[in-house]
């Protein structure tokens, strides 16, 4: 592959038909650029790259990982998808020559200007777009979207450009870092997946360069200080506050955030309804109906039972789980009696199920009170489970939740 500019998506099969009006849009806008799809999951039955608008797949089990089982147990399916996106940058670097990449969620449709993006790169060594661009006019638009990109993340992650400089490699490299051991939907933590990281990207980078244009990046959350006018009839012929559209995010689509959110920002822009209708039909002409409910390989444990949020937590936060069961997803396969069933049977009796844990999780940056209160209620669950035979067991156990709680009293 000898283009200059590549760029990627990163999906789960359940994804695929989204990806595909995507590459398309790419392609009808620079047939020049190479497309990569990135795959945390098996192909579809009946996937065959030829007759598809990606000129490359990359499994996400071939990026450079060590203890990929562990490692992708230990992610939620959203986490997992961005957590792989860094690696990919660096792979596109490293093995195929790109001088340019772009980043692109597979719930995006590029419409023009991507020339526009090309030659930024040539002065900058990243780009990135805002979730808002101009102050909200409104409390309520304050509140729905000021406030929310304050949680989630200054910059929105469905879009990064990188060029292959030594400032671009620099930020690659550390984004790549971050994602692999950090890549995590943790508010307790001030983390949420790729995106919070990036917040720290213009303090620590040269050549960041963010993208105030209203027409980059248009989605629902800017929507309240962007108004589209022009025609989907016929050809999509779209502006956006007088400048033509380059790429619109159809974030929140499966949930309906997308569609209720658009008639609270963009009832003064009907074009983006039929927008809206248009990238329907784009998808279901893609086999949305067909591969939308597919389950991700990643999804559940070898003999099919589905793996619990719960689940992937305590097994990440937790070394001595990793090397007891270095394959977690296996329910077979393991000779010691209590080991038999795997990190699934072992679940069932000492994790966080729900008939009372055997594990006490608390989250980090609580106050001494709330720790022992945590506590408290921890050893009175086990007072009341079959573990705790005995009378003695259990008014021990007992008598100890009432000393933290007196502590907690006094703390």
């Amino acid at each position: 592959m000898n283009a200059k500019v590549h760029a990627f998506t990163s999906v789960t099969s359940n994804y695929l038909p989204k990806a595909r009006v995507l590459a398309e849009s790419v392609k009808r806008v620079d047939p020049s650029v190479c497309f990569h799809l990135l795959l945390s999951d098996d192909a579809p039955e009946g996937f065959d790259l030829a007759n598809e608008p990606f000129d490359n797949l990359i499994y996400a089990e071939d990026l450079p990982l060590e203890n990929f089982e562990q490692w992708v147990f230990s992610h939620r399916l959203v986490e997992l998808c961005t957590a792989v996106k860094g690696l990919a940058l660096e792979t596109l670097f490293a093995d195929f020559g790109a001088e340019k990449v772009f980043y692109f969620d597979p719930d995006i449709a590029v419409f023009s200007r991507l020339d526009e993006l090309i030659g930024k790169l040539d002065e900058h060594s990243v780009l990135l777009t805002p979730h808002q661009s101009e102050p909200e006019p409104t409390t309520k638009g304050i509140i729905d979207n000021e406030m929310c990109s304050l949680r989630y993340g200054v910059f929105n992650l469905g879009f990064v450009g990188v060029s292959n400089t030594t400032e671009g490699r620099k930020f690659a490299r550390w984004w790549r870092d971050r994602l692999i051991h950090f890549c995590r939907d943790d508010h307790s933590r001030a983390l949420f997946t790729d995106q919070k990281w990036v917040n720290l990207a213009p303090c620590m980078f040269d050549g960041v360069h963010v993208l105030r244009s209203p027409a980059f990046n248009v989605a629902t959350w800017n929507l309240s200080t962007r108004k589209a006018t022009g025609k989907v009839d016929g050809g999509i012929d779209i502006q956006i506050n007088g400048e033509p559209l380059g790429f619109y995010h159809f974030s929140g689509f499966d949930s309906g955030a997308q569609e209720r959110q658009l008639k609270e920002y963009g009832s003064h822009s009907p074009v983006l309804f039929k927008l809206r209708d248009w990238y329907i039909s784009e998808c279901d002409r893609h086999g949305q109906e067909e591969l939308g409910t597919l389950p991700c390989k990643y999804n559940s444990y070898e003999d099919g039972t589905k793996i619990e949020d719960a689940e992937r937590v305590l097994y990440r936060e937790r070394a001595d789980l990793q090397r007891t069961f270095p394959d977690p997803f296996a329910t077979s396969g393991y000779e010691r009696n209590d080991l038999k069933g795997g990190y699934r049977a072992w679940y069932r009796v000492h994790g966080d199920d729900s008939g009372g844990p055997n594990v006490l999780t608390v989250k980090p940056n609580i106050s001494i009170r709330e720790f022992l209160d945590h506590a408290a209620a921890y050893l009175e669950k086990r007072a009341n489970t079959a573990q705790a035979t005995g009378s003695m067991k259990k008014s021990g156990l007992k008598s100890l939740a009432w000393l933290m709680r007196r502590a907690g009293s006094l703390a």
